[in-house]
């Protein structure tokens, strides 16, 4: 793991909670000039530590009432079906995160969607439908408590 010292932790935490903020006013909030404050944002850019900066959306706002994660397990491992359904899941607009688990199920996958009958499309239509899927459990969204989050940066520190 590579190492950070104070200012570069200092910066990934304030630009977690505002990622707008211009490297003049980025630098004296972590005790730099804008000279080595830029040089290191750069090259916490260049190393793949900063992977971009994005807006985020309320998903109600644009007309997504329904949240569910959906766990999915295929009928074997063996064969492509894990590549197919990874493939399969990338041109899913519908799908906003999704990771290969252990345990019971294959995946979990974070799916938006505008309304319940558009899960259901969403579910049988589609992704039941792909091949090599086995079974599929659903978990509908009540409410959000916290997230998505930022990445803990404490153990840094250490």
């Amino acid at each position: 793991m590579p190492r950070f010292d104070e200012f570069e932790i200092r910066m990934l935490e304030v630009l977690q909670d505002d990622g707008r903020k211009r490297i003049s006013d980025l630098a004296p909030e972590i005790g730099l000039s804008a000279t080595p404050c830029a040089r290191r944002f750069d090259a916490l850019q260049e190393s793949g530590v900063i992977k971009g900066f994005m807006a985020r959306i309320d998903r109600r706002a644009v007309g997504l009432a329904v949240e569910v994660f959906i766990q999915v397990r295929l009928t074997s491992h063996s064969d492509d079906s894990p590549e197919r359904f990874i493939a399969a899941v990338e041109r899913m607009d519908e799908v906003s995160s999704c990771w290969t688990m252990t345990g019971e199920h294959d995946f979990l996958m974070h799916v938006m969607v505008p309304s319940v009958d558009d899960l259901n499309d969403f579910v049988m239509q589609r992704l039941m439908r792909l091949k090599g899927v086995r079974d599929v459990h659903t978990q509908l969204v009540l409410q959000n408590i916290k997230g998505p989050g930022k990445v803990p940066l404490a153990h840094l520190r250490r």
